[in-house]
C-alpha cells in the first residue's frame, strides 16, 4: 500500500504516512501512583511525628470520601461521605442539604439544631455566602446539649449553589474553622464536579452512539430485506437464516445496555454484518478474520469495528466491479490491543479523506470513522485515535491501539 499524506490541523482521525508508537507516559503515571501508595502503606505504622499522622490521617480520609463524592450528591453520596468529612474538621456533626436547603445527610449527635441549620442553608443559597450562628443566638431545650456554634457554606459547580455543608461546633466557631469548613467544602464542590464532568462525558458518549445508530445506511437495511426476499421463494431456508442474523443485528446495534462492550461481542456483530452483505454480493466480498483468542475479553466503545467494517465495504469494494477482501486483524501488544481493519478497494485520496472527515457531521460521509475515533479519544485520550492510510487505487488500512485497562472503562 502506498504511503497516504498527512491530515490537514483540526482533522479529528490521523491520516499519516504510517502509524507512530507513542510514549509510556499512562505507564510512568501509574507506576509513581503505585509507589507512592506503597510508600505510604508501608509508612503508615511508622511516622515520624504528629504532623505525619496528621497528614497521613487526612489524606486517608478524603480518598475514602472521594468515591461516593464522584457519583454525585445525593442521600446515598452524602450519607457515605460525611462521617470521613467529619474527621477531618472534628466537629459534633456534619450536615449536607440540598439546593433547596433540605437534608441529604447527618452524621453525629444534636439533630435537634436541623431547623436552624435549614434556616442558615436556605440563606447560604439566596445570598451565596457563609453562614454562621454563634452561641448567643443558639436556643436549644435539649437535655445536654453541647452545640456551640453552626457553621454552613456552599457547595458550587461551574458557579451554581448546589447545596451546602454545615459543621456543628462544640464552641464558638472560631476563624481556624470558618476557613476549614470552606476548605472542606471547596474540596467537596471539586469532586462534585467532577461528577458532573463523568457525567457529561457519558452523556455525549451515549449522544454519539446514537448519532452512529442514525447513520446505519438505510440503503444497508433496505438492501437486506430485499436480499432476503428475493430467497423466500428460491431458498426458504437461506431466507430464515438471513432473517434471523438480520435481527440479531438491528437488536445488538440498537441495544440500551452500556457505552462499552467486548472484542468477542463486536465481532460477532460484525460477522452477522458480513453474512448480510455476503448474501448481496455473493463472491466479490470476502473477509478474513486474523484474532489472538488472549484479547477477545478487550473492553472498546459500543460499536467501534462495525462502522469500520461498513466503511471498508460502501467505500471500498461496493465501487470496485472484481470486490474484494477485508482482512481483520487483532493482536496482543503488552498492554494494548491492536486492531487493523483493511481493505483492497478503490482507497481514495488522503487530502479528500481528511476534508470528508472534517465534514461528516455535515454530509454525513464516512460518519462512522469520525464518531468512532471521537469515542476512542474520549474513553482513552487523544493517543488513541484511529491512524488511517489510504491512497487512490490502493484500499484502505485503519489501525486503532485499545488498553488492556482503563478506569472506568468496563462493560
Amino acid at each position: 500500500m502506498s504511503v497516504s499524506e498527512a491530515a490537514g490541523e483540526g482533522s479529528a482521525v490521523d491520516v499519516v504516512q504510517s502509524p507512530v508508537t507513542l510514549g509510556l507516559a499512562g505507564l510512568l503515571v501509574l507506576a509513581t501512583g503505585a509507589a507512592v501508595f506503597f510508600y505510604l502503606r508501608s509508612r503508615r505504622n511508622a511516622f515520624d511525628n504528629p504532623l505525619q499522622k496528621a497528614t497521613f490521617g487526612t489524606l486517608h480520609a478524603v480518598a475514602l470520601a472521594a468515591p461516593a463524592l464522584r457519583v454525585g450528591l445525593s442521600t446515598q453520596s452524602a450519607s457515605f461521605a460525611l462521617p470521613y468529612l467529619r474527621t477531618l474538621l472534628e466537629t459534633c456533626a456534619l450536615a449536607m442539604t440540598d439546593a433547596r436547603g433540605e437534608r441529604l445527610g447527618w452524621d453525629g449527635d444534636s439533630d435537634q439544631h436541623q431547623p436552624d441549620v435549614r434556616t442558615l442553608a436556605e440563606l447560604v443559597i439566596s445570598t451565596g455566602r457563609q453562614q454562621v450562628l454563634s452561641h448567643s443566638s443558639l436556643s436549644c431545650d435539649h437535655p445536654g446539649c453541647e452545640v456551640r456554634g453552626i457553621v454552613v457554606v456552599p457547595l458550587e459547580t461551574d458557579g451554581n449553589i448546589v447545596g451546602t455543608l454545615a459543621a456543628l461546633t462544640t464552641s464558638t466557631a472560631s476563624p481556624v474553622l470558618l476557613r476549614a469548613t470552606a476548605e472542606v467544602a471547596r474540596y467537596v464542590s471539586s469532586q462534585l464536579e467532577l461528577a458532573e464532568l463523568d457525567e457529561s462525558r457519558a452523556r455525549l458518549n451515549r449522544a454519539e452512539v446514537r448519532a452512529l445508530r442514525a447513520q446505519i445506511s438505510p440503503h444497508f437495511i433496505y438492501n437486506a430485506l430485499t436480499t432476503i426476499a428475493s430467497f423466500i421463494r428460491t431458498d426458504p431456508v437461506r431466507a430464515r437464516e438471513l432473517l434471523l442474523a438480520f435481527a440479531d443485528f438491528t437488536r445488538y446495534s440498537f441495544r440500551s445496555a452500556g457505552e462499552y462492550t467486548t472484542l468477542k461481542e463486536e465481532l460477532t456483530n460484525i460477522e452477522r454484518y458480513i453474512e448480510l452483505e455476503k448474501a448481496r454480493f455473493s463472491d466479490r466480498l470476502n473477509i478474513k478474520l486474523q484474532i489472538a483468542p488472549e484479547v477477545l475479553g478487550v473492553v472498546l466503545p459500543f460499536l467501534a469495528l462495525q462502522p469500520l467494517v461498513e466503511n471498508a465495504v460502501r467505500h471500498g469494494l461496493a465501487g470496485k466491479p472484481s470486490g474484494g477482501t477485508i482482512t481483520l486483524t487483532a493482536e496482543n501488544a503488552g498492554s494494548e490491543c491492536v486492531i487493523i481493519v483493511e481493505d483492497n478497494g478503490v482507497g481514495m485520496d488522503p487530502a479528500r479523506l481528511s476534508e470528508d472527515l472534517d465534514d461528516a457531521h455535515l454530509s454525513g460521509a464516512h460518519v462512522g470513522l469520525g464518531n468512532v475515533d471521537d469515542r476512542m479519544r474520549s474513553a482513552f485520550g487523544d493517543d488513541f485515535g484511529l491512524v488511517v492510510e489510504t491512497n487512490i487505487g490502493e484500499g484502505m488500512k485503519i489501525t486503532l491501539r485499545v488498553p488492556k485497562f482503563r478506569a472506568n472503562v468496563r462493560v
